[in-house]
């Protein structure tokens, strides 16, 4: 509700600001404090999000580094399918691993449903088309650059792969970074798959939605805040990281032109 100031302008409701100022400092006591519920959720999807980055990139880093160099029938349909799975929707990919792990579905067996472990599934499904995709540019990048060379060599595809990938190997940490902005800022998998239940199943985003459908501003802010400050906390390291491998390769080139003069 909105009062005319004098001067013909308008201000917010004072209930309005206080109960947004109230939430916001209530907030921030609970992110100071370490409050134990709050550090909980934040442990938990920093768990998960991070096994399932080692996961996914256990494969995407070997899969994209063979397809940034390997030559083969069909490639350009794989490379489609793989540039389509990156705008697959989380919930869509949730919707697909609940449909596994169901009692019903081929990984039924297993009771991972509303798990730990099926959530770490979902979010390594969802980052590995990611992982792959992109590392299959940089290595590709530098196969254009390098590869002649190698095969001249005698370098087969997959020890090429290897080269170059060790070779790109801090760019390749920006695409790890990438993921795990990507796996823990996502909602709709783990909230299928996880059935978000409280003290096993629940994880930062999950939470900031049912508190702020609760009512329970405070905790959904807090929550909120935290997830902010792990975001960019990851955008300064890629910042970092690539101030750092420019200055590398400039120090490298002066030292060979010193040593070539």
């Amino acid at each position: 509700m909105r009062a005319p100031q004098p001067s013909g302008g308008l201000v917010y409701d004072l209930p309005f600001m206080t109960t947004l100022t109230q939430s916001a400092s209530t907030a921030l006591q609970l992110v100071v404090s370490l409050d134990p519920q709050l550090m909980g959720i934040v442990a938990r999807s920093l768990a998960v999000s991070a096994c399932a980055c080692v996961l996914a990139c256990s494969v995407g880093l070997a899969l994209g580094a063979w397809l940034g160099v390997a030559q083969f029938a069909g490639r350009s349909v794989v490379l489609t399918l793989l540039n389509t799975s990156l705008a697959i929707p989380s919930v869509v990919v949730g919707l697909l691993v609940y449909l596994l792990l169901s009692r019903s579905g081929p990984l039924g067996y297993l009771g991972w449903l509303f798990s730990f472990k099926a959530m770490v599934l979902a979010q390594a499904v969802l980052v590995l088309p990611i992982v792959t995709a992109l590392t299959r540019q940089t290595v590709q990048d530098a196969e254009q650059l390098h590869g002649e060379q190698l095969r001249s060599l005698g370098a087969g595809a997959a020890l090429r792969a290897a080269l170059l990938a060790w070779d790109e190997r801090h760019a390749l940490l920006v695409v790890l970074i990438a993921a795990f902005g990507r796996a823990i800022s996502e909602v709709g998998a783990v909230m299928i798959v996880g059935g978000n239940i409280d003290g096993f199943t629940r994880v930062m985003t999950t939470a900031i939605a049912l508190e702020t459908s609760k009512g329970d501003l405070p905790l959904a802010l807090g929550l909120g805040l935290v997830l902010l400050g792990v975001v960019l906390a990851l955008n300064l390291l890629v910042a970092l990281l690539r101030h750092w491998r420019v200055r590398a390769e400039a120090a490298g080139l002066a030292l060979n032109r010193g040593l070539a003069l």
